[in-house]
């Protein structure tokens, strides 16, 4: 079911199936999710209840179809979804049920998952139908991180591109019987690019129109239909010029789809940068720091959604931290956690980046700073390394040697500071040694309001737009919707097997 866009409902809700326009055509078993609890009320008819509803589209249960006994191909019938909770009015919503269908199964491709930059493979993209019923039409689904790229662009395919990856939707027409396999009629090309390192493929396939078979299917189906396509020739689908071996009856939705992931031998060289700044005692400026992503590659955390780097900043002495960009956590002058309540500002700032960090990107960040007492030169550190202080080493970085740079207070020359004097630390790679008092003595002052823009700037160093991506989506985009009641259901030609 799809919730309010920007609202949770917090009380309890029943979502209710009235199955009888399906008696005689599936038998129907459920599949809730946590907290949720299914069970049968009546003859053709059975209730979930859960407690909440966040916002967008979550999943009450899967519905597990299939063709009852002394059903016909092409016997069809209805499921009705109601629902209720105080205060809360839902949308009823009926679905057909069809015996029959197709079951597109899609074969992996043996990638060679360590390339070098510039390596070209081919993917001869090749599925089977092991339905009941012929596909008439399909959608194609790849999807490539930017460390890859498919040279080739097709008319029958919409492309889209974000910040890190690039999807197509290719709508390939015709019949696609039951029992035959299907291979491209030239296959793909799959390039790793200079700025490759650590990237992911999916490829996967479902049928066409209204008619799809999962909600998966008909999304995708939908999407193809969306922004112009490539320039090239028709992307096509043709019969496999011999059987393929045969393989176990597998009716599971994910057979519709694969991923391989890939690790290039690469590096992305991270540089950081400092600024200056001058003022009397009690003036206010900003601090412009971070670090930018020299490449050749682009680093990203695709699996695990983690932080690539942090941008670790011990403030100059003599000077306060008044605002603090959002998500950078304050630190004691050694790294470790503030005492438990502390409020007030800290002499050290460690800032994650997202979960990726493209070729041409980094990580601009403004600090906001009161100058407490004017003392000549007064340097403050600014280094990017491991997300994790123990772990600071960045294992992709070519040149560690130009991962600190300084923040200088009422020096003697103007100008940003690249780089300090010695190196990253004194005993870790990435460590800024302590520059500034321990908490205590960070000087008096509010508490840091992330975000919130300093009354007066006089710095005079550079700044570097903030081109870190997003947090990294979910690695497995291809399933761009699950199956969720009262929204898409499909049953099966043939039992499910048995556990």
């Amino acid at each position: 079911m799809t919730g309010a866009d920007d609202t949770a409902y917090e009380g309890g809700f029943t979502v209710t199936f009235d199955l009888t326009g399906a008696a005689g055509v599936a038998d129907v078993a459920f599949a809730p999710e946590a907290g949720i609890e299914c069970a049968a009320t009546a003859p053709g008819s059975a209730t979930c209840t859960g407690h909440g509803i966040p916002p967008g589209r979550s999943t009450v249960t899967d519905l597990l179809l299939t063709a009852a006994e002394g059903s016909e191909q092409g016997d069809t019938g209805t499921v009705r979804v109601t629902g209720e909770a105080e205060g809360t009015a839902f949308t009823p919503f009926t679905t057909e049920v069809t015996v029959g269908g197709p079951d597109l199964v899609m074969h992996r491709l043996p990638f060679d998952h360590e390339p070098a930059p510039g390596q070209r493979q081919q993917a001869p993209i090749t599925f089977t139908n092991r339905g009941s019923r012929a596909a008439e039409g399909v959608v194609l689904t790849l999807r490539h991180s930017r460390g890859l790229d498919i040279p080739q662009r097709y008319s029958n395919c919409a492309y889209t591109t974000d910040e890190s990856w690039t999807t197509a939707r290719c709508t390939v027409e015709g019949a696609f019987e039951a029992g035959a396999t299907y291979t491209l009629a030239a296959p793909l090309t799959l390039k790793t690019t200079d700025r490759a390192y650590r990237d992911i493929f999916g490829y996967g396939i479902h049928e066409a129109g209204a008619g799809a078979g999962t909600a998966r299917g008909a999304t995708a189906a939908r999407a193809a239909r969306g922004p112009a396509g490539g320039s090239d020739d028709v992307l096509r689908a043709v019969p496999a010029p011999r059987p393929m071996a045969a393989r176990a009856l597998d009716l599971e939705p994910g057979d519709n789809e694969h991923e391989a992931d890939f690790r290039t031998e690469n590096t992305a060289d991270f540089v950081a940068y400092g600024d200056t700044a001058s003022g009397q005692a009690g003036a206010k400026v900003t601090a412009r720091l971070g670090f930018r992503n020299d490449g050749p590659a682009w680093i990203g955390h695709l699996r695990s959604g983690e932080s690539v780097a942090a941008v670790d900043f011990t403030v100059p002495q003599g000077a306060t931290v008044t605002s603090a960009p959002e998500g950078c956590r304050g630190v004691s002058a050694e790294g470790t956690a503030l005492p438990t309540g502390w409020t007030g500002p800290a002499p050290r700032y460690v800032c994650p980046t997202p979960a990726t960090v493209r070729d041409d990107g980094g990580l601009d960040l403004a600090f906001g700073l009161r100058i407490d007492k004017v003392l000549l030169g007064a340097v403050g550190r600014v280094v990017v390394r491991g997300p994790e202080l123990r772990a600071a080493g960045l294992p992709f970085d070519p040149d560690p040697g130009n991962n600190a740079a300084r923040v200088v207070l009422n020096g003697e020359t103007g100008g940003p500071s690249p780089a300090p004097p010695e190196g990253p630390g004194d005993d870790a790679p990435g460590t800024p040694g302590p520059a500034t008092p321990t908490p205590g003595a960070a000087g008096a002052g509010g508490p840091v309001a992330p975000g919130a823009a300093p009354d007066t700037a006089t710095g005079n160093g550079g700044s570097l737009a903030a081109t870190g991506s997003s947090t990294a989506r979910a690695a497995s985009g291809l399933a761009v919707a699950a199956l969720t009641a009262g929204l898409v259901l499909f049953t099966l030609a043939r039992r499910r097997r048995a556990a």
